[in-house]
């Protein structure tokens, strides 16, 4: 049976106990409408509050320690749950976060999750958003020959990672989402997981910005007309994945000069900044004031309220519940002090 694309759980309460119940799960698939069922047993858990301020239940699976938020709605007298897979999320959007940290957290997490599958328990997934001070990555295959300096001596810091894809830039003013989430909660495909990160961006730029971003056939990325927004490169371990998506929100484009980005040559690296000004967009779109604004007032209301349209789309393009969790625990898992 075709596993589900975007999946939105269903969960039908056939007992009105208080702790534990068995009920069905119907797995509905956004892209084909099938509809997957199985039963299984579920207990209810105490949960901490959601990111829109709401608290649970949440619903543990036993048999891979799995936690799903519900929400209940009443139809033809029957309680009916929408269930939603907890999310863990560090919202860093405003601090510059040095890449080998944010590197080591992801590597981290991932063997976190790896040790708790194999002891058949299951993690909620992660995902984090932030900014990175300048820095140039390679992938794990990706050609010097498209670096444009030479390599031993770069202008900025540059690490050759595990991702997939060539050369990028990361600097302030770009928007950085790094999902570890497990695959096998989703679906098993690459292909289909960095259309799903395509998908995310895709959906922030039109809801926030009335921006059309489109893909195109055989590369991977976000763009809007002909300049490239959003670069996405991903690693997966046993279906765990890591690495993701970079949005240039305000960033100095300058460094992207001093690479071929991504190894397209002939398409050029936008930010939504610009497009947002060059169409005179900025007057038809409402954005609340950051107080904490030590930028100019557009640069820091636009990563405010872009940061905020990314992590609401990933929460519905994968269907799950995001719940804050604080700085403090994510420097823990990384090598940066605790301030």
């Amino acid at each position: 049976m075709m596993a589900p694309f975007f999946v939105l759980l269903e969960v039908l309460q056939l007992s009105d106990s208080s702790s534990a119940s068995n009920i069905n799960i119907h797995k509905t698939c956004w892209k084909t409408n099938m509809i997957i069922s199985f039963q299984c047993s579920f207990t209810t858990l105490a949960s901490p509050q959601s990111s829109d301020g709401r608290s649970g239940p949440y619903l543990k699976r036993p048999d891979t320690h799995s936690l799903v938020r519900i929400s209940t709605i009443s139809a033809q007298n029957q309680d009916i749950h929408i269930a939603k897979r907890r999310c863990d999320y560090y919202d860093l959007y405003d601090e510059l976060i040095p890449y080998k940290d944010a590197w080591s957290w992801q590597k981290h997490m991932v063997e976190t999750k790896h040790a708790l599958l194999e002891a058949d328990k299951d993690e909620c997934d992660s995902v984090v958003v932030l900014q990175h001070p300048s820095v140039y990555t390679l992938g794990t295959r990706s050609s010097e020959k498209f670096l444009l300096f030479d390599l031993h001596d770069s202008p900025i810091d540059i690490y050759r990672t595990e991702r997939g894809g060539e050369v990028t830039y990361h600097g302030p003013g770009q928007l950085v989402m790094y999902p570890i989430i497990n695959l096998r909660h989703y679906k098993m495909d690459l292909h289909w997981y960095l259309r799903a990160l395509e998908e995310v961006v895709i959906r922030a730029l039109w809801s926030t910005f009335a921006l059309t971003g489109s893909r195109i056939d055989g590369l991977t990325g976000v763009w809007v007309g002909n300049q490239k927004v959003a670069a996405i490169g991903v690693r997966v371990s046993r279906w765990i994945t890591y690495h993701g998506l970079a949005l240039n929100v305000t960033t100095d484009l300058t460094p992207f000069t001093r690479i071929v980005p991504c190894g397209i040559s002939d398409r050029p690296v936008g930010t939504l900044s610009k497009i947002l000004n060059d169409s005179n967009s900025m007057q038809n779109v409402t954005i609340p004031r950051f107080k904490d604004c030590t930028e100019t007032w557009d640069a820091c209301t636009l990563l405010d309220v872009t940061h905020k349209s990314l992590l609401k789309e990933f929460s519905e393009v994968f269907h799950v519940d995001l719940v804050q969790k604080g700085v403090g625990e994510f420097k823990r898992n990384s090598t940066l002090p605790e301030s």
